[in-house]
């Protein structure tokens, strides 16, 4: 008698359907959305208040109610001698600082230069933590280390100097006018120098290292190895930050100059930021300083296309 044997069951055909791969431009473009939402938010939303600068707004009433006044705080900045002044020394203030700290943009380089060829570790990391802490410090705090320091009563320099004769009373450093424009850059200085060799640290680390040892092989010194390998090294880097600082020349912010301006240093230190902060916030004038504050952006944007044809022109890429 012959045994039957079950034939084996046909496999069950896999209903699912194949799942299509997601386009590279669409998944980076997911990822990067995000970031453009926040750009968006933050930075493009917030221009819907450059209106302000058509109407004479005054704080407590709806802009239905403001008149429109057109281009009214524009004329304005150069209508009256005694306001275009203001507005060419606020100006002065503020090209004048923002050259000095691209002519100062050189001493992180170094600086990074000179940490990176420390050769004890703990004395390295110890110098480099203790120079990247103060950007971490608020202005407010910097200011009151610079008023422990310089204070006419109690201040560490004025107590010093009379101790050793070179002065007979104290002197209130703070509240002068005399070199204005290069205290504030070197506060500024003690401030970022340990935060800006940061990225020149990094362009240093990421240099090959058989270029320093086939140096070495041809006898080349410490010196001539900084000179010949590490300079053109991380000079790209600090060409590319260079032409960023030159495209936002005219943005060097307001928390510093506010903290440390005064009466008497008032026609040095004010920049265009506190400029615009006082006569909005403090004059209530709100719709004029709207007004210089477009200003101030149309200049960014020109040193910014500025900037990018001379990227193009010296190194051949752009940055934009």
């Amino acid at each position: 008698m012959k045994t039957v044997t079950p034939s084996e069951p046909a496999p069950a055909k896999d209903s699912r359907r194949p799942v299509k791969a997601v386009p590279d431009r669409i998944r980076l473009f997911l990822y990067a959305l995000p970031f453009l939402i926040l750009v968006l938010v933050f930075s493009y939303f917030p221009l819907y208040g450059w209106i302000y600068s058509f109407y004479n707004y005054r704080p407590g009433f709806p802009l239905s109610e403001t008149p429109f006044v057109g281009l009214q705080w524009f004329r304005a900045m150069f209508a009256n001698p005694t306001q275009t002044q203001e507005v060419l020394r606020v100006m002065r203030n503020t090209l004048a600082m923002s050259s000095l700290g691209i002519l100062t943009s050189v001493l992180p380089v170094i600086f990074a230069v000179l940490l990176s060829e420390i050769r004890v570790l703990w004395y390295k990391k110890t110098v480099q933590v203790l120079t990247t802490l103060p950007n971490f410090i608020s202005w407010v705090l910097v200011y009151a280390i610079a008023f422990m320091m310089f204070s006419v009563d109690n201040g560490i320099v004025n107590k010093v100097m009379i101790s050793l004769g070179l002065q007979e009373t104290g002197v209130n450093y703070l509240a002068t006018d005399n070199h204005t424009w290069l205290a504030m850059t070197l506060w500024g200085l003690w401030k970022g120098l340990g935060w800006g060799a940061i990225m020149y640290i990094a362009a240093i680390a990421s240099i090959d290292q058989e270029l320093y040892d086939a140096a070495k092989v041809d006898g080349a010194g410490r010196f001539r190895m900084i000179w010949h390998i590490t300079v053109p090294g991380i000079m790209p880097t600090y060409f590319v930050l260079l032409l960023l600082s030159i495209a936002n020349f005219i943005n060097n912010g307001m928390e510093q100059y506010f903290v440390f301006q005064n009466a008497i240093n008032k026609d040095h230190i004010e920049v265009l930021d506190l400029y615009v902060y006082n006569i909005g916030m403090l004059g209530f004038n709100f719709s004029f300083a709207t007004a210089v504050s477009m200003l101030k952006s149309i200049i960014s944007i020109l040193l910014l296309f500025f900037a990018n044809r001379l990227s193009k022109l010296v190194r051949g890429e752009a940055i934009i």
